[in-house]
């Protein structure tokens, strides 16, 4: 009896990372949430891609940092940010296993031009887990940035759990 309970659910947790699916192109939607680790502050992120073709998502994000490191001035505007952006999914390209995704990608926010490259593994048909690098190619302003101003504007690192919604 031992012996069949320990079968079946190495049985059923092969099938479920089996059909686990990172990207599926055409009509995809992820939903990711998570943290969002960056100098002089951390705070949550959330993201939403919707894919567009076999390789190509487009797709918005957003950030609020919630612990700042003592003694810099900031106020809401500063804590938060908003993007959109456009990735390019390699993990069919690279011919991986279909669990794992790599996406590079460009995104435009209300602080900067960007690019950020991220990765997802799905466990099951439904949840993952991710992360994402990111960094200012371009910033809107550039003289005499305060530590506030620098939030949102710098390189940053987002790690957390991604949802499939199809």
């Amino acid at each position: 009896m031992k012996k069949l309970v320990i079968s079946s659910i190495v049985a059923f947790f092969t099938i479920v990372v089996v059909s686990a699916q990172a990207y599926e192109g055409r009509g995809d939607q992820k939903f990711q949430v998570g943290a969002n680790l960056q100098n002089n502050g951390t705070g949550i992120v959330a993201s939403y891609d919707y894919g567009l073709g076999e390789n190509i998502s487009v797709g918005a994000v957003s950030s609020y940092l919630l612990g700042i490191e003592e003694g810099i001035d900031d106020d809401t505007r500063e804590r938060f940010d908003a993007k959109v952006r456009f990735s390019a999914h390699l993990g069919p390209i690279i011919d991986v296993t279909p669990a794992f995704d790599l996406y590079p990608g460009l995104d435009l926010g209300l602080k900067n031009f960007g690019f950020h490259t991220g990765a997802r593994y799905f466990f099951s048909e439904g949840l993952g887990v991710y992360t994402e690098l990111g960094f200012p190619i371009a910033k809107y302003q550039t003289e005499d940035l305060t530590l506030s101003d620098k939030f949102h504007n710098q390189f940053n690192v987002n790690i957390g759990v991604s949802f499939n919604f199809l």
